[in-house]
């Protein structure tokens, strides 16, 4: 330990590690509950690509695992420590480099907040689409290490999307800089794929080339109220086959309604089963928004409520982005499942979710990014019941196996981290499994990065 922390100081400030363990057992998890997590040895805090190398160079001559970090807003324990290991956290190296208006990229350090880009682009008329829920404190490295999605991806697509290229500090310590800035390139292996959803297991992401859209006009959202979730999904379904291109396409069902007006008083319609809320950022959205909502009539829809202005369509998106937050005050804990699938299946699935935890006596809300068919299904449950807390993991597992059932998948945005990693084994099969396991030797022969994670 004494060797370890003197060689990291060799190469970084002081300040810059942290070996208080009243400090570092801060670092030592993520918000995904019911996730192992160790005691760390140190905490280092880099500002430069070069104290990162240092941190891997002294991590393989000494043989320490190393787990990156950012803000840990995750919710798959893919930041949580290991014993003894480095905690790597990105969140000093924090600039945005570039904006270029004319090559429409952003170019970014790991620890930059999606909401400080996002606001920082938009004063260029710019617009970074991918929007988690956590946007305010989630960092743009986390958002590519788990890949993730948000509420407009129903449009604009998802993290992997507008990731251009990387520069990434291997295990080793060397420095590797995949992808471009340009438009369009296909040069060898799109390596720059391979890291986004990666988890911080094959190496370390110290800068991002980003691209950018135009920023589009505001949005407009229209509230549809539903007697069930099937006829919620089937109005999701007609909207998706009869072309319509909503910029955001959201589910929340009557548990998830009720959570939210609990915590903030915000006088969402708790008598209904499921309300779904649809978006358009056209030049005139009225004409969407109006066949959009003769849609959701014929689909069962009981009111059907579009916002009068921005400030409206707020107010609603905010009531959405407090889904999480407001289930996890329903009980001590939840576990929070992230399963996607087809459209076509999204009423199996949620149907399916609702007998689950109607069966184990769980309280189970569901908030969805509809569009997507990415399901969110929260079990809440008194962590210090353990009869209830096994009825928690059986019903999660339950709703993650309903959804490989359905041709889906265990994770849509949220990664595998140490909540998943035995279903992924199921998704991807043997062949599958054993070719991703000879990436992570190619990479991390030693497996000192994020070790324990995602296999």
């Amino acid at each position: 330990m004494a060797d370890l922390i003197e060689r990291l100081r060799d190469g970084l400030p002081d300040e810059a590690v942290l070996t208080d363990p009243d400090i570092t057992g801060s670092y030592a998890n993520d918000m995904a509950s019911f996730c192992e997590a160790g005691a760390p040895a140190a905490v280092v805090l880099p500002r430069t690509v070069e104290q990162v190398q240092h941190v891997m160079r002294t991590a393989t001559e000494l043989r320490v695992p190393v787990v990156p970090q950012g803000a840990r807003t995750g919710l798959s324990g893919g930041a949580n420590a290991s014993d003894g290991c480095i905690v790597l956290s990105l969140v000093k190296m924090d600039r945005i480099l570039e904006i270029s208006p004319v090559d429409r990229i952003a170019v970014v350090e790991p620890g930059v907040v999606n909401a400080v880009l996002s606001r920082a682009v938009a004063e260029h008329g710019l617009y970074y689409p991918p929007d988690p829920s956590s946007w305010e404190q989630c960092t743009i490295g986390g958002n590519i290490g788990t890949a993730s999605g948000g509420l407009c991806c129903v449009k604009y697509g998802v993290t992997a999307e507008y990731v251009l290229g990387l520069d990434v500090v291997l295990a080793d310590g060397r420095l590797l800089t995949t992808g471009r800035r340009t438009a369009k390139g296909v040069a060898g292996y799109d390596l720059t794929r391979l890291f986004v959803g990666s988890e911080g297991s094959l190496g370390i992401v110290v800068r991002a080339v980003l691209a950018l859209k135009p920023a589009p006009p505001q949005q407009i959202v229209l509230a549809a109220e539903f007697p069930s979730t099937a006829s919620a999904c089937q109005a999701v379904c007609e909207i998706m086959a009869r072309g319509h291109a909503p910029s955001l396409l959201e589910l929340m069902d009557r548990t998830t309604l009720r959570a939210v007006n609990k915590m903030a008083n915000m006088g969402l319609p708790e008598s209904t089963e499921a309300l779904l809320l649809a978006a358009f950022d056209t030049p005139d959205p009225s004409a969407d928004l109006a066949a959009v909502g003769e849609l959701c009539a014929a689909a069962g829809a009981t009111e059907v409520v579009p916002a009068e202005d921005a400030a409206e369509s707020e107010l609603l998106l905010k009531a959405r982005r407090l889904s999480l937050t407001a289930l996890e005050q329903v009980r001590s804990a939840t576990m929070i499942d992230d399963v996607c699938v087809p459209r076509s299946k999204l009423a199996a699935m949620l149907e399916g979710t609702a007998a689950i935890g109607e069966k184990y006596g769980l309280t189970v809300g569901v908030c969805a990014h509809a569009g997507d068919g990415n399901t969110h299904p929260v079990v809440c449950f008194d962590s210090a019941d353990p009869d209830e807390s096994r009825r928690a993991r059986e019903s999660f597992d339950e709703i993650m196996a309903l959804g490989l059932e359905l041709g889906g998948t265990i994770t849509g945005e949220h990664g595998v981290g140490v909540l998943k990693k035995e279903w992924l084994a199921r998704e991807l099969g043997p062949v599958g499994l054993e070719l991703q396991r000879g990436i992570k030797q190619t990479f991390d022969p030693l497996n000192l990065l994020n070790p324990g994670k995602i296999f």
